[in-house]
């Protein structure tokens, strides 16, 4: 499998390169085209000749890097070593190219779409009680779930050699931690579906009777978590009934900035023959990315929809799941979130308003004795901070 995955990635990056030059002789022909139709008749002769050598070249180019990314893919499948897949580094790789196009990867049937699933260890754990048992030894009635974000791992929580969140809660309140891996680069109305499939799965098969479910998810992972409760509700899944909390650290419940800005950016690109490789390459973003955009959680809001309209059909809005606390932080990188920067830049990625839920168009129902705000932290502090875990130990003790 370890060969796999490592073929897989050396020719996708092959691949890539031969994207990359197939762009610049469009860039270079659409460049051409405008002289050309500056100089006039006088350029009827040349640019017949000009266009056919062009092309030749940059295909040429195309054909050899992608052949010689089959060889090296083909040399790279020859080693043995450990399943990159398992380790941090690895993973992170894997996680990052996955976060950009796997829903692509996933069509393609690449070993670097990589299923949703439990991981203890970097290895994936079957939802089945043998398994489980084995995994868990000393597992509880109380289950945590955790959910990691955008083209990150289960090996997240653990950032910077912190002590993850997981193992203080099973050692302070007897909780026991679950991680899963999923592939951020779907949309997440998918990975919602296969997250509520895989807790079914999973309450089934637990070691012991479980009694209470909380999810927590950083970034995209609270959407996904809230997409999963959606469908388990459509579903009339029995795991729905059992969660009694859902956190969501740093989540972009109303959309994330950057994404809306590449959205725009990409139209904008497009509108030129000059700068429309640009804006193609933007567009190959994955479908996981786009939902950022404006926080959506169900099919409807991507399913016959164009997917480049600079003003797509508005967003559906999901209630939160009843019988649940629902709880939220939110951060901003400076101490007060009234600050002007603050307030421009949030925690990096995600704005105040989108973490909380709150803006002047759209409102998600949370209740204010529920949330907290952190002050003079980033995005990624929010996976080990000190002031979160204390919160998040509050709420669940």
């Amino acid at each position: 499998m370890s060969d796999r995955e490592l073929r897989a990635l050396t020719t996708l990056g092959f691949d890539e390169l031969a994207r990359a030059s197939g762009g610049i002789g469009s860039i270079q022909q659409a460049v051409a085209g405008r002289v050309f139709r500056a100089v006039g008749p006088g350029a009827a002769l040349v640019r017949p000749v000009h266009e056919a050598v062009t092309r030749g070249v940059y295909a040429g180019l195309g054909l050899g890097t992608r052949a010689l990314g089959v060889a090296a893919g083909g040399a790279a499948a020859r080693r043995e070593g450990t399943l990159l897949s398992s380790t941090p580094a690895g993973s992170a790789v894997i996680a990052a190219i996955a976060g950009l196009r796997g829903d692509a990867l996933e069509e393609a049937g690449s070993p670097l779409a990589q299923p949703m699933a439990v991981r203890v260890g970097g290895e994936p754990v079957a939802a089945e009680p043998e398994a489980l048992r084995e995994a868990f030894p000393d597992a509880s009635p109380r289950v945590v779930l955790f959910v990691h974000g955008l083209m990150t791992t289960e090996f997240s929580w653990g950032l910077g050699g912190h002590e993850p969140f997981g193992a203080r809660l099973a050692r302070e309140i007897g909780c026991t931690p679950v991680y899963v891996r999923y592939n951020s680069g779907r949309h997440i109305s998918e990975n919602g579906r296969s997250l509520s499939e895989l807790m079914e799965e999973l309450v089934t098969a637990w070691p012991v009777d479980v009694e209470e479910v909380a999810l927590v998810g950083h970034s995209m992972g609270g959407l996904v978590a809230r997409s999963a409760c959606c469908h388990a509700t459509e579903d009339d899944a029995s795991w729905a009934r059992l969660v009694t909390h859902s956190v969501s650290l740093g989540t972009p419940h109303l959309g994330a900035p950057l994404e809306q800005a590449v959205h725009v950016l990409s139209a904008g690109l497009a509108r030129l023959p000059e700068t429309r490789p640009f804006a193609n390459f933007l567009r190959r973003r994955s479908g996981g990315i786009r939902d950022l955009r404006r926080g959506s959680l169900v099919d409807e809001d991507w399913r016959d929809q164009d997917p480049d309209a600079l003003r797509g059909a508005a967003c559906a809005e999901i209630p939160l799941l009843e019988g649940a606390t629902h709880c939220f932080v939110s951060a901003t990188i400076t101490r007060s979130e009234r600050h002007p920067v603050g307030r421009l830049l949030g925690d990096t990625l995600v704005l105040v308003p989108s973490a909380t839920g709150r803006s002047g168009t759209r409102r998600i129902p949370f209740e204010d004795e529920y949330g907290m705000h952190l002050g003079g932290a980033s995005h990624f502090a929010l996976l080990y901070h000190p002031a979160v875990y204390e919160k998040l130990r509050a709420w669940l003790a």
